[in-house]
């Protein structure tokens, strides 16, 4: 059987290999990017400590510091942490997609379960550096949200979102057509619109989707941090 990593993964090859197709409006991303979910003052006041952090870094922090001092703490903001769910991070999932076994070390996962992820769900993420990044990292954020999709026998939509530097790109994936946000600019106004999305994000794991699958993971990222002497991939 052909194994196929995720760090190995770009665009054009997933697009060629499962057929897949970008196309530019999806109901599912287009519903996610609108959802609302509003910030308490005290959480606007941390966003935009983050946003002034990173403004003052971003071009500094490698890929360990950039999830450290930002997206980490953003995450935690958020607080996926619950009695049937968790943020993971670098646990390795696998899965065959049309004869392909494939498989990588995402860099975040929201999943069901308190200690360990079980099925995957939603979204993915990898860190690698802005400037002069190897490989794709939205080829390999579509790859985790494939092997998520299939793990899930394509019950629902795909989410993920991929990071570099200070943007940020949110992602959907439904069969075999895959959608690709507009950029959000984290050390501007947009970093209030990428915890609104984050947030939301939440939302649809609680309420939309509920939580009668016990199982699965839920969501995951890809990102993508700046920095000049940061070696080789997470």
């Amino acid at each position: 059987m052909i194994e196929l990593n995720f760090r190995e993964c770009t665009l054009d090859l997933l697009d060629n290999k499962f057929g897949l197709r970008q196309i530019r409006n999806c109901a599912c991303l287009d519903e996610w990017m609108a959802m609302p979910a509003d910030g308490s003052d005290w959480e606007e006041k941390v966003i935009a400590h983050l946003r002034e952090l990173l403004t003052e870094n971003v071009h500094d922090w490698n890929e360990s510091e950039l999830s450290q001092n930002f997206i980490g703490p953003v995450f935690a903001l958020v607080n996926f942490t619950d009695d049937r769910f968790n943020l993971f991070a670098e646990r390795e999932i696998g899965g065959v997609v049309n004869e392909i076994q494939m498989s990588g070390h995402p860099d975040g996962m929201v999943a069901s379960g308190r200690r360990s992820p079980t099925r995957p769900y939603f979204c993915f993420q990898e860190y690698k550096r802005e400037r002069d990044p190897r490989g794709d990292p939205a080829g390999q954020c579509l790859a985790a949200m494939l092997v998520a999709q299939e793990i899930n026998k394509h019950e629902h939509p795909v989410y993920g979102c991929h990071v570099v530097g200070e943007l940020w790109r949110f992602m959907t994936l439904q069969g075999n057509e895959y959608c690709i946000s507009q950029s959000f600019t984290a050390t501007g106004e947009d970093v209030s619109e990428i915890f609104r999305i984050l947030k939301a994000l939440k939302q649809i794991i609680i309420c939309d989707l509920g939580l009668s699958f016990t199982n699965q993971v839920y969501a995951t990222l890809h990102m993508l941090p700046s920095s000049q002497d940061h070696q080789g991939l997470l």
